[in-house]
C-alpha cells in the first residue's frame, strides 16, 4: 500500500494548497489546472461507502490507477462508476493478480506491469 500511495500524499497536499490559492481567482497555467484536476479525482477515488470495506489488494489496484494518471481523463462524477467497473473486471478476469498482491504484500515491476495491463484492458 505504501508503494502505491506514497506519492499520493504529496500530490493531495499540493492540491489542497493550489485549490486554496485558486479560490481567489486568477488565470491558472496548464500544469496548475492539471494538478487541480488530478487532486480532485484522487480525492473522489479515496471515498468509500460506510460499512463496505475494500480489501487491500483492491485498494492497491484502484490507487495505482489514480496515482499513475489513468483516471485523469475521466470526469469526476464518473470516478465511482469507473472504480466499480474496474473492480468487477479485476475480480472476474484478473483474480490471480489480486491473489498475488494479497500474498506477496509488495509490488515488484512485474506486478506493476500486470496492473497496468489490467487497467489498459479495462479502459479499451
Amino acid at each position: 500500500m505504501k508503494q502505491v500511495s506514497g506519492s499520493m500524499k504529496l500530490e493531495l497536499a499540493q492540491y489542497r494548497e493550489v485549490a486554496a490559492f485558486a479560490q481567489f481567482g486568477s488565470d491558472l497555467d496548464a500544469s496548475t489546472q492539471d494538478q487541480l484536476n488530478r487532486g480532485e479525482k484522487l480525492t473522489e477515488l479515496l471515498k468509500q461507502k460506510q460499512y463496505v470495506p475494500m480489501p487491500v489488494e483492491e485498494q492497491v489496484c484502484v490507487l495505482y490507477a489514480g496515482v499513475n494518471g489513468y483516471i485523469d481523463k475521466i470526469s469526476t462524477s464518473d470516478i465511482g462508476n469507473f472504480e466499480k467497473g474496474y473492480l468487477d473486471h479485476l475480480r472476474s478476469k484478473h483474480s490471480s493478480l489480486l491473489d498475488t498482491i494479497r500474498v506477496e504484500g509488495a509490488l515488484n515491476d512485474k506486478l506493476k506491469g500486470d496492473i497496468a495491463n489490467a487497467i489498459g484492458e479495462f479502459m479499451t
